[in-house]
């Protein structure tokens, strides 16, 4: 018996600062991922801020708000597939260019 792991990979285009808008796009994916029987959905780095954010990320207002969108996508889409993103994580004083398995 063999066993498989179905990955659809999300190349999308996000805007940065647009958090809702990549969040949403992101919805959708995960949609069309769980249509096709996926078993995890894989978003590109830095995907719910846009990349290159470049010196936003250093205000923590703004990678706090990102995190808020990563908790949000992960109520939405608790049913599965499972979700693989990129967002900035603030711990502290340590910024850092995080992954998010949701």
């Amino acid at each position: 018996m063999t066993d498989t792991l179905k990955l659809t990979l999300a190349q999308l285009n996000p805007t940065v600062g647009d958090f809702a808008g990549n969040i949403a796009k992101a919805v959708e994916a995960h949609a069309e991922a769980a249509r096709v029987g996926a078993d995890m959905v894989l978003f590109p780095e830095m995907f719910v801020t846009g990349y290159q954010a470049q010196d936003l990320v250093l205000r923590p207002a703004f990678t706090c708000d990102a995190m808020a969108h990563v908790e949000k996508l992960a109520k939405q889409c608790d049913n599965g597939p499972a979700i693989g993103i990129g967002a900035p994580l603030l711990e502290g004083d340590n910024l850092f260019n995080a992954y998010f398995i949701l």
